[in-house]
C-alpha cells in the first residue's frame, strides 16, 4: 500500500510556471511508475505525464509535451510536473498516481493508487 501526496497547486496567472510535487509514503517511490493526471471541470480526467519505475523514458500528452516535464527523484520519494507556459485551459484538478506494473502507462486503469489533486487554477 502507497500513498501519495501532492502539493503545489494554487493560484498562478497565465504564463506563468509551477511545480508539482508527489511524495510516497508507505513504500519506497522507486518501486512504482507514477503518471500524472488532470481534471477540469465539467471534463474527464485526462492524461498529462508518466514516468516509469526505472526512471528511464517519459511519455506526455502530446498537447503538453514541451511545455510540461515530469521528473523523479527516488531519494526523496518523490515525483515532480513541471509546468510552464501555463494558459486558463490548464485550470484543473492534477492528481499523481502510481502503479506497480512494468513500462509506460496513459490510462485510468492502469494506476492502482491516486492521490488528492491539487487544484491549479490559472487566470488570463
Amino acid at each position: 500500500q502507497v500513498q501519495l501526496v501532492e502539493s503545489g497547486g494554487g493560484w498562478v496567472r497565465a504564463g506563468d510556471s509551477r511545480r508539482l510535487s508527489c511524495e510516497a509514503a508507505g513504500r519506497t517511490c522507486s518501486s512504482y511508475g507514477v503518471g500524472w493526471f488532470r481534471q477540469a471541470p465539467g471534463k474527464e480526467r485526462e492524461f498529462v505525464a508518466t514516468i516509469p519505475w526505472s526512471g528511464g523514458s517519459t511519455y506526455y500528452a502530446d498537447s503538453l509535451k514541451g511545455r510540461f516535464t515530469i521528473s523523479r527523484d527516488n531519494a526523496k520519494n518523490s515525483v515532480y510536473l513541471q509546468m510552464n507556459s501555463l494558459n486558463p485551459e490548464d485550470t484543473a484538478v492534477y492528481y499523481c498516481a502510481a502503479r506497480t506494473a512494468r513500462g509506460l502507462a496513459t490510462r485510468r486503469s492502469e494506476y492502482d493508487y491516486w492521490g488528492q489533486g491539487p487544484q491549479v487554477t490559472v487566470s488570463s
